[in-house]
């Protein structure tokens, strides 16, 4: 009998190497200087690689990680050795791809841009991992739900003004902090 799936954390880094956003799941990290010491290691490994056009995939410290850059932010989801690399690399696809639904107000999925909107990307990673077990890879579904416009709403997150998008997008913050 089979395991959910599971991932051990999800990063976003800078071209630098630097956290943009990140959440683990796992314990395989006890402090915060051995999750520095990955995530230094990890970019370290994979910022000559050309993972611009797809998603790559490599073993890394007895991890499965799949890896994509876009501009200047680098994505990373992290499984164990025995997880399936399809299913990471859908997590990566869905998390990438909603977060570009989400900041395509601003026409660039860049630093800048998602610091502005960090409380989106959390949300966004909320709605992808719970406790690491995998809820959802649709990047559409997974925007929808960031939005405040899935199940409850009328209009999708594209029909959306930018101030509405980001009032939504507050509330469901709020909300998610109190509980």
């Amino acid at each position: 009998m089979g395991s959910c799936p599971s991932v051990k954390n999800i990063l976003l880094l800078d071209s630098e190497g630097k956290r943009v956003a990140v959440k683990y799941y796992s314990d395989d990290w006890p402090s915060l200087s051995s999750k520095l010491a990955f995530e230094k290691s990890l970019f370290a490994k994979t910022q000559k690689t050309g993972a611009r056009t797809e998603a790559e995939i490599v073993m890394f410290d007895g991890h499965i990680v799949v890896y994509k850059f876009i501009q200047d932010l680098h994505f990373f989801v992290t499984g164990g050795e025995e997880e399936n690399e399809l299913i990471l690399a859908s997590v990566l696809q869905g998390f990438c791809e909603a977060v570009g639904i989400l900041l395509s107000h601003a026409r660039n999925t860049d630093k800048r841009t998602a610091l502005e909107n960090l409380d989106l990307i959390f949300l966004c990673i909320d709605e992808v991992v719970d406790g690491g077990i995998v809820l959802e890879t649709d990047h559409k579904v997974i925007a929808e739900k960031v939005s405040g416009q899935g199940l409850e709403g009328a209009g999708s997150f594209a029909e959306q003004t930018i101030s509405q998008a980001f009032a939504t997008a507050k509330q469901h913050f709020a909300r998610s902090l109190l509980n």
